[in-house]
């Protein structure tokens, strides 16, 4: 039985009708590896504590800064039944006969193995279970928007169906597009306190920016504007299924994390395999209008060789994952350690030795 992470009681419930549990973990290897370090992890841990990296620790850069600490330390929090959020997740995958993942050895391998020995539990690799490109077309509003733009001149903002702004934030940040000077399209919801997205704009902002600016306030589809060749530059908070989109389009990446796996993400995609770069924040974690600015006319200045290096990168990692053959490859083997794992299962069992004494 394959189950989603979060169901803790599956594993005990599975066994005692004779099936071999596996967790599938739908976010990142990374925010899982250092869950594998902080067994015991309680509200009364320092920063320090809950930030330290173990020396076998597989990056000295995808990791939590002190500021960020919170990020574990809600792990801590009660989530009903008596239960952490930590120990949820823990019990499910110290209960399951292996730990599945969604992604690849090409991105993630070495935080993968890091989980198998933490856990002392095989992995499964599932690839990242990417759609084929849609082909359906974008509605004629956001194609006649675009057409009045440059091919790559557009920086197109999206951090989340669930992020919700303060006003002060989501002012500050509309401002760092104002003043990065480029045409972009920011897709946020209504900040907190407010009915629309137009009553939250700074005080002539509008006239400001005139046609080369539009916030919007409803949805929008995602992944056919990544791939519109108009958009340049996609700035978003790094969720695990946002960083897939956009890993298979040609956009340069500006990222804004805000909770948990996100912040690894980012760390991951900027700082290891170098195809974007993470926003500065204030000290009070506050996202300052002239960091953002700084970072999209950074990634989009086509005479800089570190942004290029950035797009040559992003590039290469397009044509890995866009390969078909690839994905199918990690579902075949994915199907084949699940009954190599079942088959062996079986025959320990038959042999009455516990599953736990060989994993």
């Amino acid at each position: 039985m394959v189950f989603y992470d979060f169901w803790f009681w599956i594993p005990d419930l599975a066994r005692q009708l004779g099936i071999h549990p596996i967790c599938y973990v739908v976010v990142s290897s990374m925010i899982m590896s250092l869950g594998s370090n902080i067994r015991t992890l309680t509200k009364e841990m320092t920063v320090e504590e809950v930030t330290k990296l173990p020396p076998d620790y597989p990056s000295s850069t995808v990791k939590f800064k002190a500021e960020e600490a919170a990020a574990l330390l809600f792990e801590a929090e009660d989530f009903g039944s008596g239960l952490s959020f930590g120990e949820r997740i823990r019990t499910a995958v110290s209960g399951s006969d292996a730990i599945a993942f969604r992604t690849c050895r090409e991105t993630e391998g070495p935080f993968c193995d890091y989980v198998a020995r933490g856990y002392g539990k095989p992995v499964l690799l599932s690839g990242p279970c990417l759609p084929e490109t849609k082909t359906r077309q974008l509605d004629e509003k956001w194609v006649s928007w675009l057409s009045q733009f440059e091919p790559g001149s557009v920086v197109f903002c999206s951090l989340g169906s669930q992020s919700v702004l303060q006003k002060d934030e989501f002012q500050e940040l509309v401002l760092g597009f104002e003043l990065c000077g480029l045409p972009f399209l920011v897709a946020l919801k209504p900040p907190q306190g407010c009915s629309t997205v137009e009553e939250a704009l700074p005080e002539g902002f509008q006239d400001r920016v005139g046609g080369r600016g539009l916030v919007y306030g409803g949805w929008v589809p995602q992944e056919q504007l990544l791939h519109h060749p108009n958009i340049g530059c996609f700035v978003n908070h790094c969720g695990y299924g946002t960083m897939w989109e956009f890993l298979l389009s040609d956009c340069q990446v500006v990222l804004i994390p805000e909770i948990g796996d996100q912040i690894l993400n980012t760390r991951l995609m900027a700082n290891e395999l170098k195809i974007g770069v993470e926003v500065e924040r204030g000290k009070n974690r506050e996202v300052p209008k002239e960091s953002l600015s700084e970072a999209i006319k950074f990634v989009m200045d086509k005479d800089n060789e570190t942004a290029n290096l950035m797009k040559r990168n992003h590039a290469k990692l397009k044509q890995m994952l866009s390969n078909r053959d690839l994905q199918e490859g990690y579902i075949n083997n994915f199907i084949q350690a699940l009954q190599d794992l079942s088959n062996m299962k079986s025959k320990l069992q038959n042999k009455m030795i516990k599953p736990d004494d060989v994993w």
